[in-house]
This record gives structure tokens, sequence and C-alpha cells, in this order.
């Protein structure tokens, strides 16, 4: 319940309004980084929620689950299963963040120019103001705010840079 809200707060603080928020309480997906959700399931749950709200883009993560959290990896896999097998509707699009290593992760400033040359298809670029934002809307989850978790929101490439390719 404390996530739950917190997850509320923090799209409050981005813009979303809570129609537009879907919270899954399924104890087949647990919160937590040392459990691989099942494909199938996963899978079947994302594709139904695209359906319904006709979803037309997909943005997830890669196989490395940008942090190597398997939950992340999970949803990589059932996004990844739906689209091979050619079950996302028609014209419903995927994009793929692409994970980079820890280098790269805390040095951002270099890492912008490679981002630059590198031959992504995306090249997503936060401002000054949208990064504020950004960080804000992750300190509303109080309850997650480990030390790692405030050295990514103040040091991380991926609150400022991401780079995505199409699935």
């Amino acid at each position: 319940e404390i996530q739950k809200k917190e997850l509320f707060q923090s799209c409050d603080v981005l813009g979303i309004p809570p129609s537009r928020v879907t919270i899954i309480d399924n104890r087949e997906f647990p919160d937590d980084p040392g459990v691989q959700w099942d494909t199938e399931n996963v899978a079947s749950t994302l594709l139904q929620h695209i359906d319904v709200n006709d979803i037309n883009l997909v943005v997830t993560f890669d196989a490395e689950g940008g942090s190597g959290h398997s939950n992340h990896i999970s949803l990589y896999k059932a996004v990844r299963a739906l689209h091979s097998e050619g079950k996302l509707p028609e014209g419903c699009s995927v994009l793929i963040l692409q994970s980079v290593n820890v280098l790269q992760n805390y040095l951002y400033p270099l890492d912008l120019l490679w981002s630059l040359l590198s031959p992504e298809d995306v090249l997503f670029r936060l401002t000054s103001k949208e990064v504020a934002r950004a960080k804000k809307a992750m300190s509303c989850h109080h309850s997650q705010l480990f030390w790692f978790r405030w050295l990514h929101i103040l040091f991380s490439r991926y609150m400022r840079i991401n780079t995505l390719q199409f699935l």
C-alpha cells in the first residue's frame, strides 16, 4: 500500500493523472530482484493491458534490465516474446532501453558524446528542468530510497540520457 501511494505521488509530479495509472497487484509478480517472473504470465498480462488501453508504443528494458534486476528482465522477455510471436496489435511499436555499464552510467557527461555518435534509433536527453522534475518524482518513493538509489538519482546517466532501439 505504501508503494502504491508513492507511485501515485510520483505520477502526480510527472503530470500523469491517476486515471492513467494501472497497478497490477499480483502475487505471481512480486517486487523482488531475486524472482524471475513467468514469461507467459507477464506477456498475457501485458497484452491485455495493451489491448484494453489501445497502446501503440511499448517502452521496456533490454535483456540486461537496466541494472540486472530480474523483474525488469522478465518484462523484456515478455515483450520480446509478444513481438516475436506476432501477438502485439498491428501498429504497436516497441522501444528497448539500452543498458549501459557502470562506468558509462556514472560518467554521463563523457557518455553524452558517445551517445550522440552511437547508432541508436532514439536518443532521449532531458533538459535541466526535466531532470529536476524526474528527481522530484523519484524522491516520492520514500520506502525505496536506499543509499544506492540516491546515487542513481544524483549521478545516473538514466536520469539525463537514454538510448533506445526499436525491436
